[in-house]
Formats: structure tokens, sequence, C-alpha cells
């Protein structure tokens, strides 16, 4: 797909112009500091988009504010003490090093304890819990994925996991995939289910139309508020790109 990117200032706002093959307008802000991204059919003229972003300006500038207040961790080390987040609650990390190989459990409704090698370095304390994270969000998606692919009549697709920067999940309709980002294992369970949902309803409809808003309603209807609360849980410390 042939694409051209630049960047206009509208209102004090720099906002991403993205030139696709597309037929319709797609304006986005994106965490975690509110970066304005459009994209625009190759089409419409410069001032068509510069009036499109002029329209929506208000609400491009109260999400903005809201990302802005958002609560942010910190930036993460991996020792003891720090707090880190896991289906939708916060843990103290304890971490334990011995002589025995690494793993990571979840000790009661506080600790997770992260169990290293001796002189394990902030890098390889990382490796061994974002490993753990991935476990856990494959063993939680698997029947969320496939309870929802029946439910819609559809094959269960193929899904996979990733860091993602600016989206919670994406999918390609052609491949039939699903990805889903890592960080969601952080969030509360029906944060997850409200992804995979969103993400299979897209193997139905490409675009977010009215037709995509009506599957949404039809098949998870407290899908707003579960938005919602996916939105206020906490960034991670990484700037997105």
């Amino acid at each position: 797909m042939n694409t051209d990117s630049r960047e206009i200032i509208v209102g004090g706002v720099p906002v991403e112009v993205v030139r696709k093959r597309i037929k319709n307008l797609h304006l986005g802000v994106y965490p975690p500091e509110g970066r304005v991204r459009v994209a625009a059919p190759l089409v419409l003229s410069d001032d068509a988009v510069r009036l499109a972003v002029v329209a929506r300006l208000g609400w491009i500038k109260q999400q903005r504010a809201k990302f802005g207040a958002q609560e942010r961790q910190s930036e993460r080390e991996y020792v003891s003490g720090e707090c880190h987040f896991f289906k939708g609650r916060r843990y103290r990390l304890n971490v334990v090093e011995n002589g025995r190989r690494s793993k990571v459990s979840v000790r009661g409704n506080e600790f997770i304890d992260l169990t290293i090698k001796p002189g394990t370095d902030r890098a390889g304390r990382e490796s061994v819990l974002q490993k753990w994270y991935r476990k856990e969000l494959r063993l939680s998606a698997t029947p969320i994925v496939e309870k929802w692919a029946e439910r819609m009549d559809l094959p269960v697709p193929d899904f996979r996991i990733k860091r993602m920067k600016t989206k919670w999940g994406t999918c390609s309709i052609k491949n039939r995939r699903v990805w889903l980002n890592l960080e969601l294992i952080k969030k509360p369970p029906a944060c997850v289910e409200y992804i995979v949902v969103h993400e299979l309803v897209h193997l139905l409809e490409r675009h977010h139309n009215k037709t995509f808003i009506s599957q949404m309603d039809r098949l998870l209807p407290g899908w707003r508020s579960t938005r919602q609360q996916l939105n206020v849980q906490p960034l991670a410390a990484e700037t997105w790109a």
C-alpha cells in the first residue's frame, strides 16, 4: 500500500497525516502522550484534512488531556518492593536469588515472586518476568478466543502476542490472524475479552462503522464501559512511538 506521511499543526496540536489508498478518513489519539494521527485518502485535499481535524479539535484536546493526567508506572528496575501489575491487580515484586532455574509465581493477593539465578542483571530479570507474562496471557486468551470464535461462527483464528506501542490489539483479515498486546495481561480480564471480541469483529467488518458498532453492541453490550476501564488503567513507563 502506497503511503505518504507528514506533520501539520492545527490549533497548536501537532498532527501526523498519513496518505493511503483508503476510502475514508480515520483520526486517532494515542497514548501515552496523546499523539494525533490521521489516515487520509490520497484524493482528499489538504484543506479537507485540516477541516476534519478542526471539526474534532475539542475532542482531540480532551483525549490528550486524559492521557496527560493518566497514572503512569515509573521505569522498572525489577527489584524487590517494586509495584507490578497482573490481571488488573497491583503486586509487590519479591526477588529471590538461588541456584536453581528461574521462575515466577503469584503469592496471595500481594506478591509476585521472581526467582532467579544469583547475579542475574536487570535485563535478565525483565526477560524472566516478560516470558511469564506472555505465557499467562496465552493461557488466559486461548479459551476466550475459542469461545468467541464459536459464538460468532468463525473458524478459530491464529492469535499471537507481541508488545505494541499504539494498539491493544490488531488483526490481519487476509491471514485470519489476531495479535494481542502483551501489556493486556496487566489489565483486568474483562479488558482482554473486549479486545478479543473487537478484533474478531474486524474479521467480519474491517472499519469502525455502524455495522461494526452494531456487532459490538450485540455481542458484548458492556464493551464501552470496559473500553473506558482499559483507558484509565496505568500506562507503561516507556514512550510509545
